[in-house]
């Protein structure tokens, strides 16, 4: 007698599946109040079960942060590999992010919560994010360097600095206070840009 064959699950796609019910469920009510339970029953299966795809609550919140971060180093990258003068790509790479952030802190409120979470309590996913940006970065400065508009001795340091002087700009929680006393971050962010680039040696 043929037992019958039970159908199996790719890992892969099961933790896809897994993730995309959480994303979700942190959209709608937070990531805080969505419980492993949530996310099992919304897919049919016991909790037991989620915990053979992530260990914990936590390593969850990592990935969909991951994800969440992913879109914008996804954006600075797109902005980077423009054809375009390597100052104008800082311009516009330092505004993308930052009215990236600031969207999500108005249309997407508990997402950008997490965000700040794992910021305050140092996430290495976030670590890893701003690793990333800063390589970016780095790569477009090396461009002006190499094609005479920037005047810099180490492009490593110098996107360090960079990155300091963007911080208010893109840490979600100084955005958000800046909001909230009143304050246009996008005119204070061409200051700080036209600041950055003289910094870097760019011409008027």
């Amino acid at each position: 007698m043929n037992r019958p064959q039970r159908v199996r699950t790719d890992p892969d796609e099961m933790r896809a599946r897994i993730l995309e019910v959480a994303e979700e469920y942190f959209r709608r009510v937070g990531y805080q109040k969505t419980s492993v339970a949530d996310i099992a029953a919304e897919l049919g299966m016991s909790p037991a079960n989620i915990y053979r795809f992530f260990p914990s609550k936590s390593a969850i919140n990592e990935s969909i942060c991951g994800r969440v971060t992913r879109e914008i180093v996804d954006l600075a990258f797109s902005v980077a590999r423009t054809r375009a003068p390597a100052s104008e790509k800082l311009d516009r790479l330092l505004m993308a992010v930052h009215r990236h952030n600031k969207a999500t802190l108005i249309k997407e409120k508990r997402t950008h919560d997490m965000v700040v979470a794992a910021m305050e309590e140092n996430w290495p996913v976030i670590k890893a994010h701003v690793e990333q940006l800063v390589t970016i970065i780095e790569g477009v400065i090396r461009e002006g360097v190499e094609a005479g508009e920037f005047s810099v001795d180490d492009p490593v340091e110098t996107a360090r600095a960079v990155k300091l002087s963007f911080l208010p700009f893109f840490h979600p929680l100084l955005i958000q206070q800046c909001i909230e006393q009143g304050e246009d971050t996008e005119a204070n962010l061409r200051v700080q840009i036209r600041f950055i680039l003289k910094a870097l040696g760019a011409a008027e």
